[in-house]
């Protein structure tokens, strides 16, 4: 026992520190087990949040790309239609795309310094430049339909390239062409004439596009681009006229995408053969090339057709929409269908027809008659079930090992499974890595 104001000993100090530290310590502990608890449940939610990022990233990206694949759509059928100010013809619109397209990708491929850049290997250089043609013939077949047909027929076409593809393969490259297919290529093609409605079926009578109202541009909203002429746009309830086309140019311009979805197939059959043989950026870049001067040449041989100068400031901010547009849908279809292995990414590409369908309503204030809708259902049917056949037997050949001239891995093409894609090997999924001739 100590007196009041003397000094404890050692050992009395000893004691009480190690009471003290007792006290003390309990309700840190509990503190700690708190706290420890938090830290757990917060990882957990990183954990989640990692895996659906993981998960739908992919699908994210395709969903981004068919947006700017709708608004590439859109300029381009403001700049081409008849009724347009100062009108563009479609050679015009491909050769503004894809040279931007061409001097991106080979500004990136001189960068990277791309295997055989910018020629190919010389076993398949004439192969890259039939990709070249093909892809530029089917890259005219949709603008020439988008300067007369509704955008959301145009774009509903182009989802025939599953279809036209497995008749190509297996004309070409002897692949299975199974009777289920046949049937998907039937319905497609039956969709196709109820979106074309030509008259020799349907009748003289043309069945128009529902109509909320009408508006007729003025020379303001063609000429500038100013926030007057944008007040006045959307402040209204009218909407942009579209031209109704007679059914000889309808069915003209059907025949015309359809001829353009076959080359686009004839560019998928194609680059399979080429298969690893080539890097994909250098078989693009041949689409870009090709497409670019294949444009301008038409244009300045064809006595009818001539360059246009864009006029305002409008016609100039669609064209760089188109190429910038034009190569963000590449760039993020290339990102997302390298994340999304499976068939959800294919499948996702035909939102963009949700999209036109959206684009049609605001701007033009129309929407396909039942009949056209109908005929969408029936395409884009097909072409998702010939999409999850072809992935099923893709999915089959890997598990089998089937090899392409005895190897896995050729020159010339990245070991780490990344392709570059575009508008129509996107709608057929991911590239199998085997080659089935």
């Amino acid at each position: 026992m100590t007196s009041y104001g003397s000094a404890p000993s050692p050992a009395q100090q000893s004691l009480q520190h190690n009471t003290a530290s007792t006290a003390i310590s309990a309700p840190e502990h509990g503190q700690n087990e708190s706290g420890s608890s938090g830290d757990a449940s917060g990882r957990r939610w990183k954990e989640r949040l990692k895996s659906f990022y993981d998960r739908n990233f992919g699908l994210f990206l395709v969903f981004v790309a068919q947006s700017f694949g709708s608004v590439m759509s859109t300029a381009a059928k403001l700049l081409t239609s008849a009724d347009a100010k100062n009108q563009l013809s479609a050679l015009q619109i491909i050769f503004v795309r894809m040279l931007v397209t061409a001097i991106l990708g080979s500004g990136y491929m001189w960068y990277k310094q791309v295997p055989d850049f910018p020629l190919g290997p010389k076993g398949c250089r004439r192969l890259l430049v039939l990709r070249g043609c093909a892809g530029f013939t089917g890259l005219f077949g949709l603008y020439y339909s988008l300067a007369v047909l509704e955008i959301s027929d145009a774009v509903v076409i182009t989802f025939l390239v599953p279809t036209f593809t497995a008749l190509v393969c297996f004309v070409w490259l002897r692949e299975p062409y199974t009777a289920k297919e046949a049937a998907a290529g039937f319905v497609a093609l039956t969709g196709v004439l109820l979106v074309a409605r030509p008259p020799f079926i349907f009748g003289k009578k043309i069945t128009k596009p529902i109509t909320l109202a009408i508006f007729s541009p003025s020379d303001t909203t063609v000429g500038a681009f100013d926030a007057a002429s944008l007040t006045m746009y959307y402040s209204t309830s009218t909407y942009a006229v579209a031209p109704q086309p007679s059914p000889a140019e309808r069915s003209v311009a059907v025949l015309v995408a359809i001829l353009g979805t076959f080359c686009a197939a004839l560019a998928y059959a194609t680059i399979r053969v080429i298969g690893k043989r080539a890097h994909s950026l250098v078989s693009v870049n041949y689409f870009a090339v090709v497409a670019t001067l294949g444009s301008a040449l038409v244009i300045l041989v064809h006595p009818d057709l001539h360059f246009v100068l864009p006029r305002g400031v409008l016609q100039w901010t669609l064209l760089t929409i188109i190429g910038v547009a034009g190569f963000l849908l590449q760039f993020l279809l290339t990102e997302g269908l390298q994340r999304e292995k499976g068939g959800r990414a294919t499948n996702l590409t035909y939102v963009q027809l949700v999209f036109t369908l959206i684009v049609e309503r605001v701007i033009w204030g129309t929407t396909p008659p039942p009949i056209s809708l109908a005929g969408s259902a029936l395409i884009i049917g097909a072409a998702i079930w010939i999409s999850l056949q072809k992935n099923g037997s893709g999915a089959a050949a890997k598990s089998a090992n089937v090899k392409t001239n005895g190897t896995t891995q050729e020159a010339g093409q990245p070991d780490d499974g990344s392709v570059v894609v575009d508008e129509e090997t996107a709608l057929l999924g991911p590239r199998e890595e085997e080659i089935r001739r």
